[in-house]
């Protein structure tokens, strides 16, 4: 018997000694919504369709309407291996509009993750890496978000392998971070590479001071963008006209509540080249391109008991065609992230589903604001704890025309209206409409071109967990 249970512990330790941490907690957490959405017009051209070619012509509307119904569900899951040690992922699944056809396989990723398009109307892990809280500060590893700074203004979310160390001294928070956004060195499934040196990485540092009733932070990328440079051209070859892209963005913020009003702005300043490699210029006589790129951001709320009110002014560079040797504009934009209306420059419900609003020319409303100025007032009422009521108008006109042909800067004017109601802490419902009054700048180099307003319809069923 003595045998049995010296056998027996000694089984149990090796078993205890040779087996793999288990996770002592998980904790999930996450969103899932279902949209409803009418658009009355799918284009912003009015006469596109030359159904008679007369003499006089006769031309159909190309602005059809579509209504459908969409949805996501987007989940994390937080594994606590140890305390102070942490697996964290998060997925998306069934990201699709409800009985429309599926899309194309393909190896593009999509906007705000790390599956294409076709993997997130199935599924897609987004991040998958290490939290690990350190006697000298914490670090993370893996696939994470990227992308996101400061204000919701400018944020662009996406999922970038990183490697980040955060420390805090009192009231001040530094981040530093690696991100590896393009690599092109030869692996298993790239065998055969030439590109080892045209990768993109981003280097950064970000410092945050808070106070009592607000927080102000200032980060600084480095951004190493070689990914536009192809294998070395061979002598006997034409050369392609390649360049490497460096600059730094340097982005200040600051968030503030003052009395009833709450404040917040970000600044956004871009410098760097395009420095061309190969004997091909970009244009006669330059063969270095000055980057400078600017955005700006404030917004202000104050609430007064059952009203508020309050305003946005947002501003992106655009591009000088003028300047050869200088790009002004379009490295940087108002984001995924930032929705101020529901039409104009909504990426997240009204471009992702319903797609891009396209006028004459190269003109398009993508869900980004670029090359514009943004002016918005708003004003709302919660008549209980559960709803909230608020009516915006909002203009917008472009900062620098594309080119010399073109007759008009305004993207014109937006009247939104939602209501949004708290059924339960975790379940919500919102309804809004919004009309858009069409800008000339639609109407690209002729004025004869004619141009649809165009409204929106949408409900939106959200559960947080």
């Amino acid at each position: 018997m003595k045998r049995f249970w010296l056998v027996l512990l000694s089984l149990g330790l090796i078993v205890a000694f040779s087996s793999t941490a288990m996770a002592v907690d998980v904790k999930f957490s996450g969103e899932f919504y279902v949209g409803g959405m009418y658009l009355d017009k799918t284009t912003l051209n009015k006469n596109v369709f030359q159904t008679d070619p007369g003499p006089p012509p006769v031309y159909q509307s190309a602005g059809l309407s579509t209504a459908f119904y969409y949805q996501r569900l987007r989940a994390r899951t937080d594994f606590t291996i140890t305390p102070g040690l942490k697996l964290i992922t998060r997925f998306d699944a069934m990201e699709r509009a409800w009985g429309a056809a599926r899309s194309a396989p393909g190896i593009a990723r999509a906007a705000d993750s790390a599956g294409t398009v076709a993997e997130n109307e199935n599924f897609a892990i987004d991040w998958t890496y290490i939290d690990y809280k350190s006697p000298i500060g914490t670090f993370l590893v893996g696939y994470m978000n990227y992308g996101t700074t400061g204000t919701v203004f400018g944020n662009n979310r996406n999922t970038q392998p990183r490697i980040r160390f955060n420390r805090k001294f009192g009231p001040i928070n530094v981040w530093a971070s690696v991100s590896k956004v393009t690599e092109n060195s030869l692996t298993a499934v790239k065998p055969a590479s030439t590109t080892s040196d045209a990768d993109s990485d981003v280097y950064g540092l970000e410092g945050i001071y808070n106070w009592k009733n607000g927080r102000a932070g200032l980060n600084v990328n480095y951004y190493n963008y070689a990914n536009t440079r192809p294998p070395a051209v061979p002598p006997a070859l034409p050369a392609t006209g390649s360049y490497r892209r460096t600059y730094f963005l340097f982005t200040p913020y600051v968030f503030a509540q003052i009395g009833p009003v709450s404040l917040q702005a970000e600044f956004n300043y871009l410098n760097g080249t395009d420095k061309y490699e190969d004997g091909v210029v970009k244009v006669a006589g330059v063969d270095k391109v000055t980057l400078e790129n600017i955005s700006a951001y404030i917004d202000a709320t104050a609430n007064f008991g059952m009203f508020y009110a309050g305003g946005s002014f947002a501003y992106v560079s655009g591009n000088d065609p003028g300047t050869n040797d200088k790009t002004e504009g379009g490295l940087i934009n108002g984001g995924y992230d930032w929705n101020p209306c529901l039409i104009m420059f909504n990426y997240d419900d009204r471009a992702k589903w319903a797609g891009n609003l396209a006028g004459y020319g190269n003109t398009v409303d993508n869900g980004r604001m670029a090359n514009a100025w943004f002016f918005q007032f708003r004003g709302g009422v919660k008549p209980i704890d559960k709803l909230d009521i608020m009516a915006s108008v909002s203009y917008a006109n472009a900062d620098k025309k594309p080119n010399a042909t073109y007759l008009y800067n305004d993207y014109g004017w937006e009247l939104d209206l939602t209501a949004n109601y708290k059924i339960t802490n975790n379940l919500s419902y919102m309804v809004g409409v919004g009309y858009l009054f069409t800008g000339k700048y639609y109407k690209a180099n002729l004025d004869a071109n004619e141009l649809n307003d165009d409204f929106l319809v949408i409900n939106k069923l959200t559960l947080t967990f």
